[in-house]
Order: structure tokens, then C-alpha cells, then sequence
């Protein structure tokens, strides 16, 4: 009979190319380190490839490992797949679910939906990662993450994306600026001013790239924020002006007296919020349920510039 892995076989795989060390990867799956370590040479004999370079410096994936633990998370998924289909009708949305939440809108929407969560289905389990737009997307794919909450997500024919809500979008001027007296500003008086960003990876970053294109300002990416905080400070100490979303205005600008939001003419100062997770997965009556509920925390949260989309339309 042709060769197949066993499940074990490739947890200890996965479990050995994210900790990169046999005793951690033996403790992650609850085996000895013996038991682990030749269960896996089984594993290799039998591909008849090295998975794993193993050097005085410690251990590293080989090119056949990296081309083969896709392959290794997606074959477990599936085998997890069949469990949760066959509980599908289970309450607790399957019990476990990890959500993976962008940093520019999921801490200031977690509060509102974590009650929502804990009172209607109290033994569920949820794990929170939070992460760029970009690194979301990529743990969506690999199934390292189920679902997905994340702005403007890059279309794909893997994932089912809804719409969650939209969320305006404001421009942040200290109130020395000369722009402070306007309450519209037009885009072509932006021409020639410093534009902050957040780093790549985030679509914040993107939005601001599109508007200094469109007035001819200058986009300074020797001065890419890690934080919307610290985009604020920036801006606050007149480094550049900067876009921020409603949800963090809400949250954080109570405790800003230096700048002023004003929006800008010309230009749709808005972005839409995706609830996503992988199409075809046995569990979409598990997510929309989730995205129901996500639903009645925007509502919620009664957040100006924050709507759901039949509000919108």
C-alpha cells in the first residue's frame, strides 16, 4: 500500500518547524522527546526527503520542509474539518474559534463584542491575534487563524468576505496648522504637505499613499508610525498631518486637545471592515452566526462615522 503520513506524524512536523527545537515540539504535543524524534525520521524515511537541517546552531527547515509544511497544515485542517462537520449542529460555534483582528479597528470594537459573545454562547472558547491586514490574510490561508476581521481585504475566490460595516475616515491637523480654519479641506491644498502613515502592511498605509498622490503631497515614509498613537503624537508635534479611523477617534481623541479632524473634498474618506473567513469551510454557519453577533456590537458601539451596511445604502 502506498505510504501516507499519519496525523501524528505531521503534528510533530508542524509542531517542529514553529519551535525549531524537539524538546519544545515534544511538549507542544504532549510526547516525549524519543517518541517524537523517531516517529518524525519515520516521516522522513518514508518521503525519502530531510525536512529539517539539523546543525550545531540548532535546527532549520530544509527547502523540501518549507515546500511541504503547507501541505502538512492543510491535511490536518481537513481531518479537523471532518470533526467539525460532524458536530457541526453542536452549540459554542465549535467551541474554539481564532479570530484574527487588524490592530486599527479590533481593540476598539472587541469590547463591544466580547460581551455579545460571553452571554450568548458562554462556553465558547475564542483566541484573539491580532496583526497587519497582510499577515491576517496569510494565517487565513495557511488555517492558522478561521476568521478574520480586517479592512478592505484583497479579493480572492478562497475567502467569503462580508461586509461588516463602514467606517469614516478623518484627516488630523494641529491646530497651529494654517489648514486648522477650514472644517472641508480640498484636496489641492494639501499640495506640499507631510503626510503620516502607518508602515506597510497596513491599508492605512495604502489610503495615505492614494492621497498624497491625488494632492501632490509628500508622503514620508522616513516617518512610518507603528502605532495609530503614535501617528497621533507625531501629528500632534507637527511632524505631518495624518488619517485616522472613526473607531479609534471615538476611543482615543477625547485626550488630544492639539489637533483637529477635518475632512477632506474630493476624496471618499471611508473604508469598509470585512468579516472573512475560508470559502467552503464546514463551519460557515459557525462564522456567520459570529458575524451576526459582530453585527449587533457595531450597533453597539453607536460610534459616529461607524455603520452597518444597510445604514449606507
Amino acid at each position: 500500500m502506498r505510504f501516507r503520513p499519519s496525523p501524528r506524524q505531521l503534528d510533530y512536523f508542524v509542531a517542529l518547524a514553529e519551535t525549531l527545537h524537539f524538546g519544545r515540539a515534544a511538549a507542544t504535543c504532549h510526547v516525549s522527546q524519543p517518541t517524537l524524534s523517531s516517529q518524525f525520521k519515520l516521516l522522513e524515511d518514508h518521503l525519502g526527503v530531510a525536512l529539517l537541517e539539523r546543525g550545531a546552531g540548532g535546527i532549520t527547515l530544509t527547502a523540501a520542509g518549507e515546500r511541504l509544511l503547507p501541505l502538512a497544515r492543510q491535511a490536518l485542517e481537513n481531518l479537523d474539518e471532518i470533526v467539525t462537520a460532524a458536530q457541526a449542529g453542536q452549540d459554542n460555534l465549535g467551541g474554539l474559534i481564532r479570530l484574527g483582528v487588524s490592530p486599527t479597528f479590533g481593540p476598539y470594537f472587541m469590547p463591544f463584542l466580547l460581551p455579545i459573545l460571553k452571554h450568548t454562547f458562554p462556553d465558547l472558547e475564542l483566541y484573539i491575534r491580532e496583526d497587519r491586514p497582510n499577515l491576517l490574510e496569510e494565517a487565513l490561508a495557511s488555517g492558522s487563524l478561521d476568521c478574520i476581521l480586517t479592512p478592505d481585504i484583497t479579493p480572492s475566490e478562497v475567502w467569503s468576505a462580508k461586509i461588516l460595516c463602514h467606517e469614516s475616515v478623518a484627516l488630523a491637523v494641529p491646530k497651529s496648522h494654517p489648514l486648522a480654519g477650514l472644517d472641508v479641506i480640498p484636496v489641492d491644498m494639501l499640495k506640499g504637505e507631510k503626510l503620516l502613515a502607518l508602515s506597510q502592511g497596513f491599508r492605512l498605509h495604502d489610503d495615505v499613499q492614494a492621497l498624497a498622490r491625488a494632492a501632490g503631497a509628500e508622503f514620508r515614509q522616513d516617518y512610518e508610525g507603528t502605532s495609530l498613537d503614535a501617528m497621533r503624537q507625531m501629528a500632534s508635534i507637527g511632524m505631518g498631518l495624518a488619517l485616522f479611523p472613526a473607531a479609534y477617534i471615538a476611543s482615543e481623541f477625547g485626550k488630544e486637545p492639539d489637533l483637529l479632524l477635518k475632512k477632506v473634498d474630493g476624496l471618499p474618506m471611508r473604508r469598509l471592515m470585512y468579516f472573512v473567513w475560508r470559502r467552503g469551510s464546514s463551519r460557515t454557519a459557525h462564522y456567520e452566526k459570529l458575524l451576526s453577533l459582530a453585527q449587533q456590537a457595531v450597533g453597539a458601539m453607536a460610534v459616529e462615522g461607524v455603520t452597518l451596511e444597510d445604514e449606507v445604502n
